[in-house]
């Protein structure tokens, strides 16, 4: 037991330290007024579950502040202005060009300013960063079903932010105004004229007029540095917020429940995990900065509309769009005198629509498939819930498909492949790939499961071989670890909603009518479990699988 004494201010402190006069005079000052030591202490000692994949998310997490602190120092040089000046820089094959002011000043940062490339190429590498982050942190989330309640409107803020990065990654990628900025930008303006109704209004409002005019640097300008940053700053915090109140969601293994969560605490563990992982990330990209060039804009020149430029590639987020209008037929329909270009609207908003439309409502869909309305902390392992993964793999095909396709004059120009064969491939794998995807996915999930039960019911090869005294050979198995076989034990079966009628035949309420039978039937494939544990193991965290009344909720048995 420690003792206590009077420190210089009065206070007792324990084992006679006294924190210094500038540190606990401030503490006390802020404690006795807001309370917050008790709110300190409470949320410092928040446990944190350690898996590698809860992690990912902090990859986008710590891209967003080196964005921020890189795009801080670039907003001291550059300058959004479409007007022409004759370039005099540093750059000599440029000497004497007229180009833009942004242009110019992209020249100047590149070369003039000590560290500007640098800053520059940390910059664009950190914004590939973050989607790529965003990217993996969702899927993570989707395979896990760490969307369910109670995190769907968290799912909802990570869509939005997916989204938001898209756009500001346009945007951000426009600012340079050279040559293969400018021809992404032909392709936005493009874009946006040919929607119905709105497609001249929204052209106006970007560009101030007709394309290019001399508006659209400014105005991109505004939105990348304050507008989008600022959603992007208040989604990132509700989601932190959300996620902290919420707690975290953890993998199933030995000792872990609905109820309670295994890790570190935040302080000092998480903490210095995390403070690792920033400068790891920092970095990685000052690596790639330093080492990979990316985006060189003097090699391109300056963009005028009358110039083009072949093997033109955007970066990785927006390739599927660009895939999407290469392989699209020349569709389009005439009403009069209005011409509807199907060629262009369909590509530009029905495959990211499908994507993030899905994405918004699949929790949704997938609780009123179920009925399950309960409250869920424990991650399931991708394999145990098939139709969700294969769904998923489904969806990467799709997306991966038109995002190859995006570069199919490449793939033409290097391995000598016709680009009308690539094309009319494209246009037959982007339904059948991502179907096949889904079959293979899900007998591979159900190969998994069978690999598991396996180990469950009859232990793990151990390498040693055994000779019987009638001559037979054998393989000893020995038992799983522990912590190994309380994960495969974690699996869960997925509710069913009862399809059966009572004993007047009348179905049960929300299963009438066609829109029933069919929720019933695909609550039946959905949670229909072809491979249950081994005997014994089925039940090893309390589980039942019992069927819930529509409209009615599952209760969670413990």
């Amino acid at each position: 037991m420690t003792s206590a004494t009077v420190g210089s201010g009065g206070r007792p402190t324990a084992g006679g330290f006294t924190p210094p006069k500038a540190i606990g005079g401030v503490s006390t000052f802020m404690d006795d007024r807001i309370g917050a030591g008790n709110f300190l202490k409470r949320n410092m000692r928040k446990i944190f579950p350690d898996h590698w994949s809860f992690l990912l998310g902090e990859i986008a997490l710590y891209s967003f502040v080196i964005l921020l602190l890189t795009g801080t120092f670039l907003t001291f040089w550059f300058e959004p202005g479409m007007h022409e000046v004759e370039y005099n820089g540093s750059y000599e094959p440029l000497k004497g060009v007229m180009m833009s002011q942004a242009y110019a000043s992209t020249l100047e940062i590149s070369f003039d300013v000590r560290g500007g490339l640098l800053i520059r190429q940390i910059h664009h590498w950190a914004a590939l960063l973050f989607v790529a982050g965003l990217m993996a942190h969702m899927l993570r989330v989707f395979f896990t079903g760490a969307y369910r309640k109670p995190r769907e409107l968290n799912w909802l803020i990570g869509l939005g932010l997916f989204t938001l990065a898209l756009v500001e990654g346009l945007f951000g990628y426009s600012l340079p105004d050279d040559l293969l900025s400018g021809a992404g930008l032909r392709i936005t303006q493009g874009v946006l004229v040919s929607l119905p109704l709105v497609g001249t209004y929204l052209q106006f409002l970007l560009f101030g007029g007709e394309y290019p005019g001399f508006d659209v640097i400014g105005r991109f300008y505004s939105l990348h540095i304050l507008l989008i940053p600022g959603l992007l700053l208040a989604l990132i915090s509700a989601h932190m917020i959300l996620m902290w109140v919420q707690k975290h969601t953890q993998m199933p293994g030995k000792g872990r429940t609905e109820t309670n969560v295994v890790g570190a605490p935040f302080y000092p563990a998480f903490m210095a995990k995390s403070g690792a992982y920033f400068l790891f990330t920092f970095a990685v990209l000052a690596g790639l900065g330093t080492f990979a060039q990316i985006n060189p804009i003097w090699l391109f020149g300056p963009y005028t509309p009358a110039d083009i430029s072949a093997g033109s590639q955007p970066d990785f987020y927006m390739g599927f769009l660009e895939g999407s209008l290469r392989i699209m037929p020349p569709w389009e329909i005439n009403i009069g005198d209005y011409t509807l270009p199907l060629s262009v609207i369909i590509p530009a908003l029905v495959p990211l629509g499908l994507v993030m439309t899905g994405a918004a409502l699949y929790p949704f869909i997938e609780r009123w498939v179920t009925g399950d309305k309960r409250e869920h902390h424990i991650a399931d392992r991708p394999r145990n819930n098939p139709h969700r993964t294969s769904i998923g793999v489904s969806v990467i095909t799709f997306y991966g498909l038109l995002w190859l396709l995006g570069a199919n004059d490449e793939i033409s120009a290097n391995f000598h492949i016709s680009l009308f064969a690539l094309s009319i491939f494209g246009r037959f794998a982007i339904f059948l790939g991502p179907a096949l995807a889904y079959l293979i996915t899900y007998r591979v999930c159900l190969g998994l499961q069978r690999a598991d039960v396996e180990v469950l019911a009859h232990g793990v090869e151990s390498g040693v071989i055994v000779r019987s005294p009638e001559g037979g050979y054998s393989e000893i198995h020995t038992a799983p670890a522990e912590d190994i076989a309380e994960h495969m034990r974690g699996k869960k079966e997925i509710p069913m909603l009862p399809a059966e009628a009572d004993g007047e035949g009348i179905p049960p309420k929300g299963l009438r009518g066609p829109l029933g039978r069919i929720r019933a039937r695909m609550s039946r494939i959905y949670g229909t479990d072809h491979v249950p544990l081994p005997e014994g193991d089925g039940h090893a965290h309390g589980e039942e699988h019992v069927a819930v009344g529509a409209g009615e909720e599952q209760k969670q048995l413990h």
